[in-house]
């Protein structure tokens, strides 16, 4: 009898974790919606209707409201923003937009979406993960490129709704995060003052980039580390690519302070490619760090636990001190302190 009440009892667990798994593995990508408001996270959609590039035109040309409707349309076409506020009292005025990985083919939304999140909200900023629009479901660049520039539109226009300074606005990107971080902050659009859309009025240019392992030589056809054009079938056009989306040829003095961590035995990506991108701040005259350590794959995060890897955090915290990001911005703050 114990064991019948055993097993009757372990089988709705069994099934119940089985559920929660298979919805952890198809949840891939951000739904808008207000259903975490009592967690203090929302997530809305970068435009309210059909977003530029749009591989189904027509769809979502107005915003849905109900689960059904949510339901309908897939959330790998509907780019947003998961938008975390600093914890309660420790507002400063600086705010950060983060490009988890993947390889274009994927989101690696917790190990560098909420880890990081909860990281810059523990400092008082206040954290936006974009969830752009990837290869895998079709969306070749420039369209990953067109939701990073809305994203930092979208924040800085909604500075004052936010209690943000506009011109305290982190862009931080890891691997393929890093690689459209780095297009973000070097093929920025200045914003348009007759625009009908405000947030098209606002520039797309972050104040200071934050590049973690970041894939720079992403539009390669050399195969030796991760190849854009070789996971997406685009070999045929990687040169006319390359030419439009390395960052390293768009570096100008106008490209904003930067910080890289790297690492040198990464096998995914090229450590070569943040020297080069590196070089190119200096040459600009842009204000940058560059910190590479000897151990450490790719994927690496914050740290995750790691004993030496686990100090780039510290060092970049220092930077953002030194920029006075972590000093309290009294007008930006208004009476939301």
């Amino acid at each position: 009898m114990k064991q019948f009440f055993a097993l009757l009892i372990a089988a709705p667990i069994v099934a119940l974790a089985a559920i929660s798994a298979a919805h952890a593995q198809t949840a891939k990508c951000a739904t808008p919606g207000a259903d975490n408001a009592f967690l203090g996270i929302q997530t809305i959609r970068l435009w309210p209707g059909t977003p530029p590039g749009d591989k189904m035109p027509g769809a979502g040309t107005s915003p849905a409201t109900t689960s059904a409707e949510r339901g309908s349309e897939p959330c790998s076409d509907i780019p947003a923003l998961t938008i975390f506020g600093p914890r309660g009292g420790t507002g400063n005025g600086s705010a950060v937009v983060i490009f988890p990985g993947g390889a274009y083919l994927n989101l690696a939304g917790d190990l560098e979406g909420r880890e990081v999140a909860d990281w810059f909200t523990a400092r008082g900023f206040h954290a936006f993960i974009l969830s752009y629009r990837l290869g895998s479901n079709g969306y070749l660049l420039p369209v990953p490129l067109l939701d990073a520039r809305r994203a930092i539109q979208t924040v800085r226009a909604r500075a004052t709704d936010y209690h943000i300074s506009p011109n305290r606005i982190v862009v931080i990107g890891f691997s393929a995060g890093g690689h459209l971080a780095a297009l973000a902050g070097t093929q920025f659009v200045p914003g348009s003052a007759d625009a009908e859309d405000p947030i098209d009025r606002a520039s797309s240019r972050p104040d200071y980039l934050v590049l973690g392992y970041p894939w720079l030589d992403a539009i390669t056809k050399d195969t030796t580390y991760l190849s854009y054009c070789k996971i997406l079938n685009l070999m045929d056009q990687c040169d006319a690519l390359r030419a439009k989306y390395d960052p390293i040829l768009f570096v100008t003095k106008d490209t904003p302070p930067t910080f890289i961590y790297q690492t040198f035995a990464d096998k995914t990506v090229s450590p070569a490619a943040s020297i080069d991108f590196y070089q190119a701040l200096l040459k600009a005259g842009v204000p940058s760090e560059l910190h590479v350590f000897a151990n450490g794959a790719h994927g690496s995060g914050l740290g995750k636990g790691d004993p030496a890897l686990d100090q780039w955090p510290n060092l970049l915290e220092s930077w953002l001190r030194a920029q006075g990001l972590l000093t309290v911005d009294r007008s930006a703050m208004g009476s939301n302190p």
